[in-house]
């Protein structure tokens, strides 16, 4: 089972009052590594333990943090507090002999929100969909407009040289995920609401319960911040019905909207448009990332800095300077003639919208190599699923990634092959328990002029290993 959220919000600042270092269990995922680095930057040492040798873990060393892949009770010694991932079972064996110690123990989320209340401006970005990208377009625009702001992304960004950015205390622009409630740690100055839509089944039970949730989120900001929320959505909008916090609003669709995108063009699977505030021009805008529901990313990253004073000239110039982040529709390369692109997409409204887009990209057929991601969402959105990927033409499932859960829920990878061909009246889809068969499957199928989409949320970026790329 694994570990729950704490919420000693400001207490934290007693807590933590005297520490001289800081231990970090899960210190190698994108968001425990940035609060790492973040931490040792204040003079605070720090060190950590992860069960996977990586690049982060590399790079943390490289900095001078000590990270343990082995577990040992005495790796605590001289540590004054212990900051973990909700992801650490509650009968880790640091994470127990830490509670043996008295030691205090803080979770991710909460850190964070801790550490945040350093800066002036707080830019949290949450959404069922395209945080990530949302932040990274967001930290760009501050990023060309010479503000060195601080950035905690959950994925990583070129021009960032990963998924953070230590920066002046300024500005934070971080991303706010809603599983087990995370982000009610935070303390945004500004909230920001993509879309609501349900997903992270074995937490949330119901819209109601995520509306709530959101909602609670949006009033973080508190009555001197805002919330920009997306007009279009209309969970979103309910769920924005009783926040107290300003509101500032952003869509395509409804005009009344503050920021608005009108004369939305593609060209080649790329989006460009005006960009409005009320009735003024900000300037047109050509992303460089494609698919058309980037649109709404930008809009999110536009008001928010608009709203932190960045002015309208270095709004565009960021939005078109943003060159993507990693595993977000991420092109990686050729292959026997096949233009191949990584994307981290995983609930079915996210799929289906990455392949009805990408059509536009190439002149052949569209293969999609898809992972889904743990069993309960799989079992839950099952049907969404199958309809999802009846977008692409050939279809290569890979293993279900289990992450947190066991496998109870009756689903696999051949049993959502086999129901995507049955909905096609055709086979169309090929279920893998292997890695390597779905390696196999890609280089078998792909051509001139198709478009591969290798896409999911877990290790399906593994299947590369296999693949013959070239640049």
């Amino acid at each position: 089972m694994s570990t729950p959220n704490t919420h000693y919000g400001r207490a934290l600042f007693d807590m933590l009052a005297s520490a001289e270092a800081i231990y970090f269990l899960g210190i190698g995922g994108i968001s425990m590594s940035s609060l790492a680095m973040l931490t040792a930057r204040r003079g605070i040492r720090v060190g950590g333990y992860d069960r996977t040798r990586s690049e982060v873990t590399g790079r943390l060393e490289a900095a001078g943090i000590v990270v343990h892949d082995d577990i040992d009770p005495s790796h605590l010694d001289s540590y004054d507090a212990v900051v973990y991932t909700v992801a650490i079972a509650e009968d880790h064996p640091e994470y127990v002999e830490a509670q043996k110690r008295g030691l205090p123990l803080i979770s991710r989320a909460d850190y964070l929100g801790y550490l945040m209340l350093g800066y002036r401006d707080r830019i949290g970005m949450a959404g069922s969909h395209g945080k990530s990208t949302a932040t990274c377009m967001c930290a760009q625009i501050f990023m060309s407009a010479d503000t060195d702001p601080t950035v905690m992304s959950g994925a990583p960004m070129r021009s960032m040289g990963g998924a953070f950015r230590l920066g002046k205390q300024n500005s934070m622009i971080f991303e706010a995920c809603e599983y087990k409630d995370s982000f009610l740690d935070f303390n945004p100055s500004v909230s920001v609401i993509l879309n609501c839509e349900l997903d992270h089944v074995d937490y949330f039970k119901s819209m109601e319960q995520l509306r709530a949730s959101f909602a609670a989120f949006a009033d973080r900001a508190g009555e001197d911040g805002c919330v920009i929320y997306n007009a279009d959505d209309e969970q979103t909008r309910q769920a924005m019905q009783s926040v107290r916090a300003r509101r500032v609003t952003f869509g395509r669709e409804d005009q009344t909207a503050d920021y608005r995108a009108t004369d939305v063009t593609l060209e080649g699977g790329y989006a460009a448009f005006d960009l409005w505030h009320k009735d003024r021009p900000m300037g047109r805008v050509h992303l460089r990332v494609p698919g058309a529901h980037n649109v709404y990313n930008a809009l999110a990253a536009a008001a928010a800095a608009h709203v932190c004073g960045i002015c309208s000239r270095d709004i565009v110039k960021g939005l078109e300077e943003f060159e993507g982040a990693v595993r977000r529709m991420e092109y990686k390369g050729k292959m026997n003639g096949a233009i191949v692109f990584d994307d981290y997409g995983h609930h079915p409204t996210e799929v289906r919208a990455t392949l009805h887009e990408s059509r536009l990209l190439g002149q052949g057929r569209l293969i999609c190599a898809f992972q889904p991601h743990t069993y309960s969402r799989t079992a839950t959105l099952f049907d969404d699923y199958v309809e999802a990927l009846g977008e692409a033409d050939e279809i290569v499932v890979a293993p279900i990634y289990a992450a947190r859960e066991t496998d109870d829920c009756g689903v696999s990878a051949t049993k959502l092959a086999a129901a995507v061909n049955a909905k096609a009246g055709k086979t169309v889809a090929l279920g893998c328990e292997d890695m390597a068969l779905v390696a196999d499957a890609l280089c078998r199928l792909a051509r001139p002029g198709d478009t591969v989409i290798v896409m999911g949320a877990g290790n399906i970026d593994s299947v590369y290993v296999g693949l013959p790329l070239e640049k």
